[in-house]
């Protein structure tokens, strides 16, 4: 996908934040909105369909956490990357923020160019996509990478990009014993700085929606996580 084709919307109350931040992404080609709030967030990104939502946490009338969790509910959205960008870097803050739906956290303040990069590094993801094979069969679970589904014996499973990602890594390599570091590098980007605790907050998600009889039927086909 080309950059004049990619959609990011900002989303924070502060004025000066959606400027500079709009300024630099604009440069680089993309497409820009913004909204100051977390319902104006929800009402642009059904309008607009975005590739990438960039979110404040603490705004008025909705905050980036509940905005994101209204996000994630629509079908239309579930493909689109989202990141809080936010000066709330506590560990609950952040845990807050995967557990609603969220691909990454970056906390504020950063330089410009350093923004970019990492918006660059998520923006990545839309182009791997077209590069792999967009249907994985293992036995009575399919995977369809291309409309970010699973399904198990005829039962369809939607899941956030990120923890579809994680499932769909372990389901491409049976029986491989992955590290941290390889998941961190083939799952967020080895441009990507997030937390020590990202992976556990995943997996417990991954199990809470598939129960723990689903996810001990995906180890026993041979996945092994070294943690």
């Amino acid at each position: 996908m080309k950059k004049k084709d990619i959609k990011i919307l900002l989303v924070d109350d502060e004025k000066d934040i959606l400027e500079i931040v709009g300024y630099n992404l604009s440069q680089e080609g993309y497409q820009i909105s913004t909204a100051s709030n977390g319902r104006e967030a929800i009402a642009k990104a059904k309008k607009e369909l975005p590739q990438l939502i960039i979110l404040d946490v603490m705004m008025p009338e909705m905050d980036g956490i509940e905005a994101c969790e209204n996000i994630r509910k629509i079908p239309e959205l579930q493909d689109t990357i989202i990141t809080f960008l936010t000066a709330r870097s506590e560990d609950y803050s952040q845990v807050a923020g995967f557990d609603a739906g969220a691909d990454d956290y970056i906390a504020k303040p950063i330089k410009p160019k350093v923004l970019v990069s990492k918006v660059k590094a998520l923006l990545r993801r839309l182009k791997d996509d077209s590069k792999t094979s967009s249907t994985l069969n293992v036995g009575n679970i399919e995977i369809n990478r291309e409309e970010y589904k699973i399904i198990n014996n005829g039962k369809e499973i939607i899941l956030p990009r990120k923890e579809f990602e994680l499932f769909y890594l372990l389901a491409t390599k049976p029986g491989k014993v992955f590290t941290r570091e390889e998941i961190l590098d083939k799952v967020w980007g080895n441009e990507v700085v997030v937390g020590g605790r990202t992976i556990d907050v995943h997996i417990r998600k991954l199990r809470e929606k598939m129960g723990d009889d689903f996810f001990k039927t995906i180890k026993g086909v041979g996945y092994k996580i070294e943690f």
